[in-house]
């Protein structure tokens, strides 16, 4: 049993944003919302992709509860596992990843039929489905491409959980298709040199790179501090 109740309280501290809203975390989180409705004022940012440096840097963590403070805030959102090798989202929402991405990208099922709705109104989730021998080439498919064009035509925001830039491609091939990309760095655990090696990558894909969240800064009144800067 120990176990489980520590996986269970591990998830919800993941969701802070759902279960504690009044939280000064919570707080962050929508600020950074805020800051990324007025990163660009001109262009509708609708498609984003979240991504880190390298592994263990919190990037799951931040878009789950984005997508919470987006969706709280009346749009219809949807949050797709595009880490088609190490997926998580599925164990944050505590659901299965039987069916999702990978699902829809090979034709074995619909956008509609594949997602999930959660007890968050207005969030759905889309998690990775089947891991594929081939994560590169799904992403940068014709049928990624159809995917997204659909995803927009029926969710107000789409956020897409993407690997590590460091650790495979997957992330610089999807960042030219969305509309913005945010980058979370881990406070004293990410390297300087490889937060700017992403950052170079990113931007050599043609990423339009709205900020940076630093996740993990302690301060006084909390562990975990969440900043949203723009570059």
């Amino acid at each position: 049993m120990a176990p489980k109740k520590t996986k269970l309280l591990n998830t919800r501290r993941k969701l802070i944003a759902k279960l504690n809203p009044t939280s000064p975390i919570s707080e962050q989180f929508r600020t950074i919302r805020t800051n990324i409705s007025f990163s660009s004022v001109d262009n509708d940012l609708q498609l984003l992709m979240v991504t880190s440096s390298g592994p263990g840097e919190g990037k799951s963590t931040v878009i789950a509860n984005l997508a919470v403070v987006f969706a709280q805030q009346g749009k219809r959102v949807l949050l797709v596992d595009a880490d088609l090798r190490r997926p998580t989202v599925h164990y944050t929402f505590g659901m299965t990843n039987t069916f999702g991405l990978t699902t829809v990208l090979t034709k074995q099922g619909t956008l509609r039929e594949t997602v999930s709705k959660t007890d968050v109104e207005n969030l759905h989730i889309l998690p990775s489905g089947p891991i594929p021998p081939n994560p590169a080439e799904l992403l940068s498919s014709r049928a990624m491409k159809e995917f997204l064009k659909e995803a927009k035509e029926e969710y107000h925001v789409i956020l897409l959980d993407t690997p590590p830039v460091l650790a495979v491609t997957d992330a610089q091939v999807l960042t030219n298709q969305c509309d913005g990309t945010i980058l979370v760095v881990s406070s004293g655990k990410a390297e300087v040199d490889a937060v700017k090696k992403a950052k170079e990558l990113l931007e050599a894909a043609n990423a339009n790179l709205l900020g940076v969240v630093l996740n993990n800064k302690k301060t006084q009144h909390t562990h975990y501090y969440y900043y949203y800067g723009k570059e």
